[in-house]
C-alpha cells in the first residue's frame, strides 16, 4: 500500500512539474509574430540583429521574469502592440466569425450542389409530359450525322 501511494505522489509531482514548465520561452517565441515584416514568428524570424525580434525576445524574456502566466504575457503584448504581434488570432469578437466563416461557406457551398444534383437527377427520370403529345419524328432523327447512323445500323444488322 505505501509503494502505491509512493507512486502516486511520484506522479503527481511530475505531473506538477510538466505543468510549471508549461511556460517556455520558445513557446512565446512562437506565439508572437515578428513585426519586421518577414511574416515569420519572432523564434523564427531569421534576420540577424533583427530590429524587432531581438527587442521582444528580451521583452519575453523580462515578462517571464515577472512570474506572469502564458496568456498574462500575451496579453500584455497584445495590448502594446496590438493583436496584430499574436501569431494565432483570439477566438473572439470579429475573429471568431474570421476562424467560422470560410467553413460556413463550404458546408453551404456542398449543400448546394447536392440539392441541385438531386433536382437534376429527378428530372431526368420523369417521363415526357403527355400532354405535349407523341414527339415527332424529325426530333428522333433530324441531323443529317443522325441519319447516315440509323442507315448504318439498319445495314449492320443485315448484314
Amino acid at each position: 500500500m505505501r509503494v502505491l501511494l509512493a507512486g502516486a505522489l511520484v506522479l503527481a509531482l511530475a505531473s506538477a512539474s510538466l505543468a510549471a514548465e508549461d511556460l517556455s520561452f520558445q513557446d512565446l517565441e512562437e506565439s508572437l509574430t515578428c513585426q519586421c515584416g518577414c511574416g515569420l514568428t519572432v523564434h523564427a524570424c531569421n534576420h540577424l540583429q533583427c530590429p524587432s525580434a531581438v527587442p521582444l525576445r528580451d521583452e519575453i524574456r523580462e515578462q517571464m521574469a515577472t512570474g506572469k502566466s502564458r496568456e498574462g504575457i500575451l496579453q500584455y503584448f497584445a495590448a502594446k502592440y496590438g493583436e496584430k504581434i499574436l501569431s494565432a488570432p483570439t477566438a473572439s469578437g470579429f475573429n471568431l466569425t474570421a476562424w467560422i466563416t470560410p467553413f460556413a461557406v463550404v458546408l453551404l457551398g456542398g449543400a448546394f450542389v447536392i440539392v441541385t444534383l438531386r433536382r437534376w437527377a429527378r428530372g431526368a427520370r420523369r417521363p415526357a409530359d403527355p400532354r405535349l403529345g407523341p414527339r415527332p419524328a424529325s426530333a428522333v432523327a433530324s441531323s443529317a450525322h443522325e441519319q447516315i447512323f440509323e442507315r448504318e445500323l439498319k445495314g449492320f444488322d443485315e448484314s
